[in-house]
């Protein structure tokens, strides 16, 4: 059976979801989301599809969950991938996972949206400031983290670094420039090469050009 996965490829935490599912090599196709234009607002979305009104969601038959992370690990438990070999490690990738959601990704995709995807007049130019320099902390902690690491956590790639690289390769500017940060650019490359990785608008359907930006 096919898993089916509700997203839209402007969306970081999609991507997160799409690219653990591609990695995994499990059968999966994208559903498209018109987000921008209030799909998952509507009442048929969120009576049948996510109450939270968000994506992305997981479908597997009977089966259905969202947020990125709850998509990630039932993807580990399914497949025995990306979810370490010890309880230490385990823990180690939920401890990151967590602040990604709360530290980097949340904050990298408001920043984003709001550079990108706002009218230029509506930019609220202070609070893009706010986030860029809470943001800059974020990735000095991840920078420091990588150093002398090749993952974030054990001897391969794990939930921890496909959440943390969720927003990490959208080409739109938001303040992050992968030359400032070299360990963080070097573990990009890193997943990269991983044999399945695609760029987010390779991976889901959903372009900011077919928005007219």
């Amino acid at each position: 059976m096919t898993i089916k996965l509700y997203c839209f490829g402007e969306s970081g935490n999609a991507y997160k979801a799409a690219l653990a599912l591609e990695l995994s090599g499990l059968k999966w196709e994208a559903v498209y989301v018109d987000f921008f234009n209030g799909e998952a607002r509507s009442a048929d979305y969120l009576e049948n599809i996510n109450e939270m009104g968000e994506a992305p969601v997981l479908v597997d038959g009977d089966f259905k969950t969202s947020q990125s992370g709850a998509i990630q690990q039932y993807i580990t438990e399914k497949t025995g991938k990306f979810g370490g070999s010890t309880e230490a490690e385990r823990y180690e990738i939920l401890r990151w996972v967590l602040w990604d959601n709360h530290k980097l990704s949340s904050q990298n995709g408001l920043t984003r949206f709001l550079m990108n995807f706002l009218p230029v007049e509506k930019r609220p130019q202070e609070v893009i400031g706010f986030f860029q320099g809470r943001l800059k902390a974020a990735y000095g902690i991840l920078n420091t983290h990588l150093e002398g690491r090749d993952w974030m956590v054990g001897d391969d790639i794990t939930n921890a670094d496909i959440s943390c690289c969720g927003y990490l390769f959208y080409p739109e500017p938001f303040g992050f420039e992968r030359a400032d940060w070299p360990n963080i650019d070097r573990w990009l490359s890193n997943i990269e090469s991983t044999p399945g990785w695609k760029p987010p608008y390779e991976l889901m359907p959903g372009h900011p050009s077919d928005r007219g930006l």
